[in-house]
């Protein structure tokens, strides 16, 4: 049960309410008490990237700007903080998608660490620029967290998609 480009497994396609279900649970993850904490991880970016990357037609920079703006309100941050860094992760993990899905899991996550890097440091820069207090160094912790959950990410969000394994000893193929 292994995802990547040398699976022999076949992948169903992915139900749009999967996605829809999994983007709203990462949010509802991002609104915990916790989330506040170092090295907590931004589920929505880490979520986001992986659909930016699987299923670029269906999740993109419309997705990535709506969750930004709903992640903006509910933390009370600077109002475009989460939808720019959102909307410029989504439009680089659609660029590099066709080339990440070539690499196994380890080597994905590691293509995938400065692009959520990036998405963390975008946010802090936003808050620099308009006067905040720099968050500290334990904020750039989270990036090398979500890195670490990209692999375990994959498995759970693509476990749907598996086609059952079926033994029919009547079918030649």
């Amino acid at each position: 049960m292994q995802p990547t480009f040398s699976s022999s497994r076949i992948l169903l396609p992915v139900r749009p309410w999967f996605i829809f279900f999994s983007l709203i649970a990462a949010v509802a993850l991002n609104f915990l008490p916790t989330a506040h904490w170092p090295g907590m991880p931004d589920w929505v970016a880490l979520v986001l990237c992986f659909w930016s990357v699987r299923e670029f037609r269906r999740v993109g920079m419309g997705w990535a700007f709506i969750l930004g703006l709903l992640m903006d309100v509910a933390d009370g941050s600077v109002l475009g903080q989460h939808c720019f860094a959102y909307v410029l992760l989504a439009y680089v993990s659609t660029s590099l998608s066709r080339r990440l899905l070539w690499f196994p899991l380890a080597q994905q996550a590691l293509q995938v660490m400065p692009l959520l890097f990036g998405a963390q440091l975008i946010q802090a820069l936003m808050r620099l620029a308009v006067g905040a207090e720099f968050p500290g160094w334990s904020y750039f912790i989270a990036p090398l967290i979500e890195t670490l959950l990209w692999i375990p990410a994959t498995f759970v969000l693509l476990l749907p998609q598996y086609r059952p394994v079926e033994q029919d000893p009547d079918r030649p193929i």
